[in-house]
């Protein structure tokens, strides 16, 4: 008796969830009613039918719309450039060939398609685009349950013919069709699969993950550029460690970031060490703690995160078993920045974040042997130097990576770095560390050194760099006794000073 009212129980509960979930899509097209309601009644006027689509239905039903509202009709694109001209701020047309205009209206930003009943030729991912002429041939083009539901605004008729509000309350991703059918028509869906289930905590159906497994390396047929986008937009998620979990329990990951699973070092009897994989993900999300912690209310930082997952990439080429059964990785933030920045600009990431997560990736060990109490003033400045802008994010990374069992380890090296933050803000109230520069500029070198621009006078800037580095702000005499001395032990005679 037992099993069957638990059962019931569930049922029960899940409908509610259903309930709550239509309710949540009402409240949230009354929030934008002025806007969305306008439009429809401007399509009903003109003899068509406006429908709320896809991830906007799926956002509403969980009570995150936002600003920007997917919309679908049956009137042709030329019939909507008809009917928003007049009524919308703004209008664009970069996505008339598949059938799209966008417009802008007081605040809300609207794409409008007409009813698709796409085909695809299954080598690349650009479908064959077909006008369709019903709701229902329009949703089931679409990637998954969840996103393939529609509002009709006129009418508030609610469609869902493939189960997507069940699956919303169930927080679970399925396909309309089969999920070889959709991966095979668009490749690009197991990785979306990922991201929405860092975006929004939803679990893959067990077909869909099969689907994935069996699928992987169909991937291929998908751009960088498309893969990178994905792939930023899961780690900026809500939940990113589910994301990265997905890609690399369905084998994914081994296409489009394969230096993650390769983290998956063997545990054995003789050489006991951690797992960098699993230590990789506790990093990743110790990091975006503290990254809330700071701005609760801030926008995800990509570069943080992609070198919080990354940062130990360099272990598996850098593991050597030592004597006595201990296992080094000598090196490995070496190896792990020049990985980095293979790996990103294959996925042609900007040179400013291929730049920025490399460098994190090969400061993150400076820290460790701070706490044995050999760390000079001129050692403080070095680290705050060679961090840069990239400080803030530095912190955040060295802390997060404090991932050891040993509680009274884990306490004393956050300790230490308390210290070194505290250090850091002494300095630099003594001195301005943001701009540790040479006391004397390139045009002075050159004046008092006589000698024309070129590369005497940068190798002259950088030794009174690391002077400035070593003892802190000089005055201009000493600076100037520093530049001729180093001047006599390169050979290079220079007018009497001045």
């Amino acid at each position: 008796m037992a099993p069957s009212t638990r059962d019931a129980s569930d049922e029960t509960d899940l409908r509610s969830r259903e309930r709550e979930a239509q309710r949540n899509a009402v409240v949230e097209l009354v929030k934008v009613a002025p806007v969305a309601q306008e439009l429809a009644d401007r399509f009903a006027a003109a003899g068509h039918r406006l429908y709320l689509v896809g991830g906007s239905v799926r956002d509403a039903l969980l009570g995150r719309l936002g600003a920007d509202l997917d919309f679908t009709t049956e009137a042709r694109p030329d019939r909507v450039r008809e009917l928003l001209d007049g009524w919308a701020e703004t209008v664009w047309d970069t996505g008339i060939d598949f059938g799209t205009l966008g417009a802008y209206k007081r605040g809300t930003t609207v794409e409008i398609t007409t009813f698709r009943a796409d085909s695809y030729d299954r080598v690349s991912r650009n479908p064959q685009v077909d006008f369709g002429d019903s709701i229902e041939g329009d949703v089931l083009r679409r990637d998954f349950t969840v996103n393939a539901m529609a509002i009709e605004l006129g009418s508030r008729e609610f469609v869902d013919l493939h189960g997507g509000l069940e699956d919303v309350a169930r927080r679970r991703l399925d396909t309309p069709a089969t999920p070889q059918e959709s991966f095979a028509d668009d490749p690009l869906r197991m990785l979306r699969a990922a991201r929405f289930a860092a975006q929004l905590g939803f679990e893959p159906a067990p077909r869909v993950v099969e689907a994935m497994r069996g699928m992987a390396e169909q991937i291929a047929r998908i751009t960088p550029e498309r893969v990178q986008a994905e792939l930023s937009k899961l780690l900026c998620g809500r939940y990113p460690r589910e994301g990265v979990q997905l890609l690399v329990h369905t084998g994914l990951a081994e296409h489009v970031l394969p230096e993650v699973p390769a983290m998956r070092l063997e545990i054995d009897e003789h050489h006991q060490h951690k797992d960098v994989y699993e230590h990789s993900l506790v990093v990743l999300q110790q990091a975006i703690d503290l990254e809330r912690a700071a701005d609760p209310d801030g926008e995800p930082d990509l570069v943080l995160r992609l070198a919080a997952l990354l940062h130990d990439i360099g272990k598996p080429d850098t593991r050597r078993f030592e004597p006595g059964g201990g296992v080094s990785f000598h090196h490995h933030e070496v190896v792990g920045a020049k990985m980095t920045r293979k790996r990103l600009r294959a996925l042609r990431y900007s040179k400013e974040i291929v730049h920025d997560v490399s460098d994190l990736v090969y400061l993150h060990l400076r820290f460790h042997g701070y706490g044995e109490g050999n760390w000079t003033d001129s050692a403080v400045r070095r680290y705050v130097t060679d961090a840069g802008h990239l400080l803030p994010r530095l912190h955040k990374l060295v802390r997060a990576d404090c991932t050891t069992r040993n509680r009274r380890k884990a306490n004393a090296l956050q300790r230490s770095y308390d210290d070194l933050e505290e250090r850091i803000a002494r300095i630099a109230a003594e001195e301005d560390l943001a701009k540790v520069r040479p006391d004397l500029d390139g045009n002075e070198i050159m004046r008092l050194l006589g000698v024309p621009p070129g590369p005497i006078v940068g190798k002259a800037w950088k030794h009174l760099k690391d002077v400035r580095l070593d003892r802190g702000p000089v005055d201009r005499a000493e600076a100037v006794a520093e530049l001729y001395r180093w001047a006599a032990d390169q050979g290079i005679e220079v007018p009497g000073e001045s």
